[in-house]
């Protein structure tokens, strides 16, 4: 079988390998669509932290399932694939949070990935699609990471909620903070994404974080509190820094993007807002299950964010012009 494997920053290369051999406690799935996220991006441009190479991407996957010992699913069932591998031991998974597991190994960062013709995973890893397209499918995992932020944000209704960021993840965010009930504020430096996040019912207003006036505009549509909970779904240093000031007082501030570098901010300034700072990471099988809720009764169309297809055949030389493309807000890889 084919797989197209990460050799080092900036280098992509088909290989053959052999098919792999169904173990116990694991399922083979037959991959149909990989959606490629920011995480991809970095690890081809060498910037993403926990990663080695050469490494086979691809995590947001849609596959049909082949063999394995998967409870109630049959040979051609449509899955998709939580990809973040947990011990089950360590005092993360004990209480509940595998998300953020001591021993983390995620499917397209630790181990290789879904840009392959086959896959071998754990079987518990699995969710039954029930009828779900495979675009829509593919794009469950980072609509979960979303969930997870909103979640962990403690988003209550009615309250303003700054998503900085309108990439793939940020409005998977946008979109669940509003489901949650948030007056949702929108800041991107690309006008095209903040078109599409005007669009998001539920969300208040989008500004571009070029505009010299932006705290203003963000004090004058919050009746001059300031958002209650600030979210960057940017991973960009400057951008995460930034965002402090945005805070209101007795404020939220949840890093849902990730990025090397060390944060820096004012503790004067963040200590008279008595502020409380998050990470959110990852997402766990509660997440999954909400996302999968929401698209099933019409909530959210996450395939409304593809704008860009590309076939597996044509990834290695296409890639680096696909990611370059300034207009991408989510490509997908088919293997159809």
């Amino acid at each position: 079988m084919r797989i197209i494997s990460c050799i080092k920053p900036g280098e992509l290369e088909y290989r053959d390998v052999p098919e792999p051999v169904c173990l116990p406690g694991h399922s083979i799935i037959k991959i149909r669509r990989i959606g490629i996220c920011g995480t991809d991006i970095h690890a081809f441009g060498g910037t993403q932290p926990y990663f080695s190479y050469p490494r086979v991407l691809g995590h947001e996957l849609a596959a049909e399932f082949v063999e394995g010992d998967a409870p109630r699913l049959r040979k051609g069932d449509m899955v998709t694939v939580i990809p973040y591998q947990h011990c089950g031991t360590c005092i993360a998974c004990r209480s509940g949070h595998t998300n953020c597991c001591q021993h983390m190994q995620v499917i397209g960062v630790h181990t290789d990935g879904g840009m392959a013709d086959l896959l071998m995973v754990p079987s518990h890893l699995l969710l039954s699609a029930e009828g779900l397209d495979p675009d829509r499918l593919a794009l469950v995992e980072p609509f979960a990471i979303a969930a997870h932020s909103v979640r962990r944000a403690a988003v209550l209704p009615q309250e303003n909620v700054l998503v900085v960021g309108a990439g793939p993840i940020g409005l998977a965010t946008m979109e669940m903070a509003a489901i949650a009930g948030a007056n949702v504020l929108a800041i991107d430096v690309n006008d095209n994404r903040l078109a599409r996040a005007e669009k998001i019912e539920g969300v208040k207003a989008a500004f571009n974080a070029l505009d010299g006036h932006l705290e203003e505009q963000l004090r004058d549509v919050t009746d001059g509190d300031m958002p209650t909970i600030v979210m960057d779904a940017t991973g960009n240093l400057n951008a995460i820094n930034n965002a402090f000031r945005f805070m209101s007082h007795a404020g939220r501030y949840v890093l849902v993007g990730l990025q090397k570098g060390d944060i820096s901010f004012s503790h004067p300034e963040f200590h008279k807002r008595e502020g409380t700072l998050l990470s959110s990471r990852n997402a766990t099988r509660k997440d999954f299950d909400w996302v999968l809720e929401n698209i099933r009764v019409g909530r959210i169309t996450p395939e409304k964010y593809i704008t860009h297809h590309i076939h597996f055949n044509d990834m290695v030389e296409e890639f680096p012009f696909l990611i370059a493309d300034a207009n991408i807000v989510k490509a997908m890889i088919s293997l159809d």
